[in-house]
């Protein structure tokens, strides 16, 4: 079986990257997929020397100051220079245009820290801390063309019950995100 080629989005630390390697290289994600490319918007992304670290190739392309349509048709066309099978993004912080999502249509994948039926966009951990939720849930989705509103493929719920800090409320959702998002893809990909 021909491994599924990944091409991984981060504008941060990447510690959904490091959950997605680590998995390719040992875990769920062994011999169904191998990373083709790291990418950025921010060339300074500290996930970037992270991914060159684990010898994942690297590629950047800094958005400051672009034009959301002109950036997004130039980053798909450098990405498709690796033939991706999947865009998995994790942790890139910008919305995609009709520009990006069409050449990847149906292959674009997100993770979102909440239902994505109750909370779209940024701060779902700060919504769910925010309003004493005692769960929240963790949604693996493909991407459309709105804001976290495309199918769910894998959802898992996080026990929030006792968690007094935002910053533990955060541990305990990337502890699952981390486990989750590598079942979703390997699931994705042996279908």
């Amino acid at each position: 079986m021909k491994k599924a080629r990944l091409a991984i989005l981060l504008s941060g630390r990447g510690s959904n990257m490091l959950a997605l390697v680590k998995a390719v290289q040992n875990g769920v994600l062994k011999g169904l997929a191998e990373v083709v490319v790291v990418f950025s918007n921010k060339p300074d992304a500290p996930g970037l020397e992270l991914a060159a670290a684990l010898g994942c190739p690297t590629a950047a392309l800094p958005s400051q100051g672009r034009q959301r349509r002109e950036y997004d048709a130039e980053a798909a066309a450098l990405l498709q220079q690796y033939r991706p099978d999947f865009i998995v993004l994790a942790g890139y912080m910008r919305i995609l245009s009709p520009a990006f999502i069409q050449p990847f249509a149906g292959r674009i994948l997100n993770i979102h820290p909440a239902d994505t039926r109750q909370h779209q966009g940024l701060h779902a951990y700060e919504w769910a801390f925010e309003n004493q939720l005692p769960e929240t849930k963790i949604t693996v989705h493909l991407v459309d063309e709105g804001l976290d509103t495309g199918p769910i493929i894998l959802q898992e719920t996080v026990d929030l019950r006792g968690a007094s800090t935002l910053e533990e409320v955060e541990r305990r959702g990337l502890a699952v995100e981390h486990q989750l998002y590598a079942r979703a893809l390997a699931g994705l990909i042996k279908n």
